[in-house]
């Protein structure tokens, strides 16, 4: 009878073991997939900046149009969904009226980086819908009208927020929390067109 006992205390102690490698595997496929899914669209978000730029009337090199920075067009900010919907459900499924339709007509400058912003934002939201998607430039020439000039570093960056678990604090990028108060994680991607 003890051995029994002994070898039940002993297979509960292997089998809790195994319940926590289970947990703690599910956690980082989940944050896995979410730096997987937002390499990716920063990677075609790059790509759809280098194929929509123009040459500059301002030196030699590329541009894209200004209303890319436009904080508003990402994330969906620009656009309203009632509450408690997902937001690939609500924005993703049918292209809201607001969004041009740049497949299947000629758009403007300023209609392409509306598009483009609405269809990154839905391919961030698509795995992980807390996902935030920006593009920034560290401008080398303050002085044109260009809001990203010539040669200047344009930022991609997709940030979630992470949980700590354990009472463990995770060590975290100090650029993917600017302006946050919960804890972030990101990926960024430079790109210099």
């Amino acid at each position: 009878m003890i051995e029994i006992l002994v070898t039940l205390f002993i297979l509960s102690v292997g089998l809790l073991g195994v319940a926590y490698l289970q947990f703690v595997g599910s956690f980082t496929n989940s944050e896995s997939l979410s730096r997987s899914q937002s390499v990716l669209v920063a990677q075609q978000f790059t790509e759809r900046l280098r194929s929509n730029a123009v040459f500059s009337i301002r030196g030699d090199g590329l541009v894209v149009d200004n209303d890319y920075f436009d904080s508003t067009l990402y994330n969906f900010a620009n656009l309203s969904c009632p509450s408690g919907v997902l937001p690939y459900q609500c924005y993703c499924l049918t292209r809201p009226v607001a969004i041009p339709d740049c497949h299947n007509n000629v758009c403007s400058s300023a209609q392409i980086a509306s598009f483009d912003a609405y269809e990154v934002s839905c391919a961030a939201v698509s795995s992980n819908p807390e996902i935030e998607i920006s593009l920034s430039c560290e401008d080398n020439n303050l002085g044109d009208t260009q809001a990203c000039s010539v040669g200047s570093k344009h930022i991609v960056m997709l940030r979630w927020p992470v949980e700590n678990w354990q009472n463990i604090n995770r060590t975290l990028n100090a650029t993917c929390n600017v302006g946050k108060t919960t804890p972030y994680d990101c990926v960024s991607v430079d790109v210099t067109l």
